[in-house]
């Protein structure tokens, strides 16, 4: 009996303690993680790297969420290797982490610099090191040398371990040659020779008379411009189905240069059709728009002649307040009588936003000097006549080497954005010139610049000239943006002894300073007033020298105003090919000082091509007009005529003279014009000769001063002849051989005029 009791007692005491135990057993279920412990950290913290994953204690060890957490940490670049392992319930992180770089070098580089280098690569010295960004910035590398002309660079990258888990990062660089173009050849070209399409396109073949071009350097970018070229210089030829099958580049077996073949179609050549102009927008009158259209029935098709309509078009349009006017030319083919009619279809465009204006290439510039020259801000309506004159604006500043503008799709199917993409040029100059002169003699200078003063667009310079019959020491500075306002300011300081002596027997002592001011009153015209003293004195006159000269002698103070109005529609202020300018100058003299005077001056230009940019006719004159204010003109305050602005006659060897000693006096009256063809003389462009044949004509007369002894016919002057530039690399060089065709026998001509100057 009491055997049972004592079983019955176990037995309950056994289903109590499993009763008891019951939880605890459930808990200890082998495939739920119970801890996640973090191995090999170093700098990163353990919570860290356990935010990064998708597991998490009291989940079960799920394969799927395993990977996924692998993937999550390799993915932060943080770790060079990581793997996950179970101990039991324990899930164990394994890292490795990645080291941190020290310190980035090149070797080897001598062509471009560690700073260009730099620039391009992502890697920073303290941040951390992965092979994925290593190699990520060897291709980097290697397209810059590419890009450089260096197609056989070789890059290495070399780690050197360091304490800490720090490395040094060296790229061993093997620069390589240049690889050149060695020949560039056409296939299916007839009308023109290889010779003249060769002159069309930037790249050139590789010769020892091109030394210092680098357009002979392999260049993809430049090849696919090339191609735009040749398709603008056919179409402007009247061939408007012309094609570019093909532009290949094949590397030679010795790998140092490269063959380039442009395949050809040039198809017929067609002359314009009908031309007609049909607008669909309100209020507009087509027959005033076909009164600007430029191209004619008859004439050759010329694709350049269309676009320039097509902007001459689109900015009437803008002036008339249609701010979302579409112009677009469509053609008609005629394949049978070989003629193209061109409709000009004017319609309201869709409503285009600028959304935002991206700058990119400056790297001292600031963004701000560009923007200041942009003809739209953000939130105007898109406007390519906008574009172009933002594009010449920021051209002319003379800061950057190259400069592009493109629109790329915005936000929205109405917004685009405006992508302004910039090369800076070397805009500071340390010169010292010497040189040759025909109006100066021989001649030296000291000339300390910078145009784009702190990237701020400012100009400061600093010159000192030593010649023959000049001396000149002058410093001057401009403030473009006066106040943050489109509003320019400036000063000049100048001291300038002038030899006349064998012009009018008599040396000019100046000094002075001037202050400047100019502003835009309409997108073409300008207009700058400026404020000058100045002390002139008329000395070292000859015993001999003409009446009207010796009764000057001595000095005078002249305090005067000058206001010019300038209307600028020229493709390029330093080398214009096509357009025009005028200009208005009025001087005022007597705000105080001993000198007074009125002087009117009024001059205009025009430049278009002919045959290709490469020909192009100039027409320019000028008029002008002095008077005294209660008193006679003096003679350093008159017009002279010859030289440089007469070719064919001496400086100041026209117009009004004193008999008996040859002395020039000047007049008050001038009048000239010359016409002018700039045409290539059959050397590679990279030369930088062009040849010139002009004519110059002109007159100076009226002066105050009579009697016997003063010539003054007043008659027109003819000098022809024609001439050779050279932009060479020691300097800008012009040689002219004139003729005086018309002239009177008292006049004194020259037959040859030449300059040279060198920077060193």
């Amino acid at each position: 009996m009491l055997r049972r009791y004592r079983a019955l007692v176990s037995a309950c005491l056994l289903v109590i303690l499993a009763v008891f135990n019951a939880p605890s057993a459930m808990g200890q279920q082998p495939n739920i993680i119970s801890e996640i412990r973090v191995v090999g950290t170093q700098r990163i913290e353990p919570s860290t790297v356990m935010s990064y994953m998708a597991l998490t204690p009291g989940q079960a060890f799920d394969p799927a969420l395993m990977d996924q957490s692998l993937k999550s940490l390799f993915s932060t670049g943080l770790f060079a290797d990581v793997t996950l392992r179970r101990e039991g319930r324990a899930l164990i992180v394994q890292v490795v982490e990645n080291p941190i770089i020290n310190r980035i070098a090149f070797e080897g580089n001598r062509r471009l610099s560690d700073d260009l280098l730099l620039a391009e690569v992502s890697l920073r010295a303290r941040r951390v090191y992965t092979r994925t960004k290593v190699q990520s910035d060897v291709r980097r590398l290697l397209d810059l040398y590419r890009r450089s002309g260096r197609f056989a660079a070789g890059v290495v990258p070399k780690v050197i371990q360091l304490p800490q888990n720090r490395v040094d990062l060296v790229f061993e660089i093997r620069e390589g040659p240049l690889t050149k173009v060695r020949r560039i050849s056409f296939i299916g070209n007839s009308s023109f020779s290889d010779r003249a399409l060769r002159g069309q396109i930037q790249t050139v073949e590789s010769a020892w008379y091109r030394p210092l071009t680098t357009d002979d350097r392999y260049d993809p970018e430049r090849l696919s411009s090339d191609r735009d070229r040749l398709r603008r210089f056919y179409l402007s030829q009247g061939y408007a189905e012309f094609r570019v099958l093909s532009a290949i580049a094949e590397l030679t077996p010795d790998q140092e240069a490269f063959i380039v073949t442009f395949t050809v179609e040039e198809g017929q050549r067609y002359r314009f059709g009908k031309i007609d102009v049909i607008g669909e927008l309100r209020d507009l009158s087509a027959d005033r728009m076909r009164a600007l259209v430029t191209t004619r029935e008859g004439d050759w098709y010329n694709r350049d002649a269309i676009d320039e309509t097509v902007g001459i078009l689109t900015d009437t349009l803008g002036t008339l307040g249609y701010a979302f006017g579409d112009v677009r030319a469509r053609t008609n083919r005629d394949r049978e009588n070989l003629t193209a009619g061109i409709t000009y279809e004017i319609r309201e465009g869709s409503r285009v936003y600028i959304e935002r204006i991206d700058i990119v290439g400056n790297v001292r510039t600031e963004d701000r000097v560009i923007r200041r020259e942009l003809a739209q801000v953000e939130g105007d309506a898109l406007s390519t006549a906008a574009q172009r004159r933002s594009l010449r604006r920021i051209r002319n500043l003379n800061f950057f080497e190259r400069v592009g503008i493109q629109d790329q799709p915005g936000s929205a199917p109405d917004k685009r954005v405006l992508r302004i993409e910039v090369e800076e040029a070397a805009t500071g100059e340390l010169s010292f010139g010497a040189g040759f002169s025909t109006t100066a003699g021989f001649l030296g200078d000291i000339e300390l610049r910078e145009r784009n003063l702190l990237g701020k667009g400012q100009d400061l310079r600093l010159g000192l000239t030593l010649a023959q019959l000049q001396q000149e020491i002058d410093l001057s500075f401009t403030e473009p943006y006066f106040l943050d306002k489109n509003l320019s300011a400036g000063f000049d300081l100048f001291r300038r002894l002038t030899d006349r002596q064998d012009q009018s027997s008599f040396d000019e002592d100046e000094i002075g300073f001037a202050l400047r001011m100019g502003y835009q009153l309409t997108q073409p015209l300008r207009h700058n007033v400026a404020y000058e003293l100045r002390r002139r004195e008329i000395t070292s006159v000859k015993s001999d020298a003409s009446r009207v000269i010796r009764q000057q002698e001595g000095s005078t103070i002249s305090s005067s105003i000058s206001n010019v109005f300038f209307y600028d529609r020229l493709d390029s202020r330093f080398d214009p090919t096509d357009g025009y300018f005028a200009r208005y100058k009025v001087d005022v003299a007597g705000l105080g000082g001993s000198v007074q005077y009125l002087r009117n001056t009024v001059g205009a230009g025009f430049f278009t091509p002919i045959v290709s940019r490469d020909w192009v006719i100039g027409i320019s004159g000028e008029v002008g007009h002095i008077f005294g204010i209660g008193e006679d003109v003096r003679l350093v305050d008159r017009y002279y005529l010859g030289g440089g602005n007469l070719r064919g006659f001496e400086a100041g060897g026209v117009g009004p003279r004193d008999r008996s000693t040859d002395d020039a006096l000047g007049g008050n009256l001038l009048a000239r014009g010359s016409v002018e063809l700039t045409f290539p003389v059959g050397l590679p462009r990279e030369f930088g000769f062009s040849g010139r044949a002009y004519s110059d004509f002109g007159f100076v007369t009226n002066v105050e001063e009579s009697g016997p002894d003063i010539i003054d016919t007043g008659t027109v002057r003819v000098g022809v002849g024609v001439g050779l530039a050279w932009r060479s690399p020691i300097g800008p060089m012009r040689l002219d051989f004139s003729r005086a065709v018309v002239k009177e026998n008292h006049d004194n001509t020259e037959v040859l005029r030449f300059s040279i100057g060198t920077r060193f």
